[in-house]
């Protein structure tokens, strides 16, 4: 048996990748699903292929740079999606939503499957300027997805009231 909040942590990302799936499979049925993805708001407010785009990143880099100070995989896409980047207008397709989605999980999912519960506690030389825990950090990862996830879903709803499809 692992330790406990790995494992809390691993179960409630595994439901909430379930809603984010769920958006793009609705932005899948759509007629032009790449005017879904690539549609703002509102004047400089990111599109929801940054939103899916950066949670994919960001796990990313827990799983490298942040808890294990290893170079993360996509260096083209780390800039462009990270937090404090700038949305961009090269929106990416859905199979390439997907694949990073499903790929940093997987590099998220064998990083924290080596924790110890020593390592909750373990302030990782990423992470000391903000002085988070591996143990918060992980409390962060689980709802950064909720919560980039919810941004994606509001924009759809938007773009689908705004008539633009």
């Amino acid at each position: 048996m692992g330790i406990p909040q790995v494992e809390v942590t691993l179960s409630l990302l595994e439901m909430f990748r379930e809603r984010t799936l769920a958006t793009l499979a609705a932005i899948e049925k759509l007629p032009h699903p790449e005017k879904a993805l690539g549609w703002r708001p509102g004047p400089g407010r990111a599109h929801i292929g940054w939103q899916m785009m950066h949670i994919a990143v960001t796990e990313e880099l827990f799983a490298t740079e942040r808890f294990l100070g290893t170079a993360p995989a996509y260096p083209e896409l780390v800039p462009r999606f990270k937090g404090g980047s700038t949305p961009d207008d090269n929106i990416p397709s859905l199979s390439e939503l997907r694949d990073v989605l499903t790929q940093s999980r997987s590099h998220l999912r064998a990083t924290l499957l080596k924790l110890t519960e020593a390592d909750l506690g373990v302030i990782p030389e990423a992470l000391k300027q903000r002085g988070l825990t591996i143990g918060k950090a992980l409390q962060i990862i689980a709802w950064h997805e909720t919560h980039h996830q919810g941004q994606a879903h509001i924009t759809l709803n938007l773009f689908n009231a705004a008539g633009v499809s």
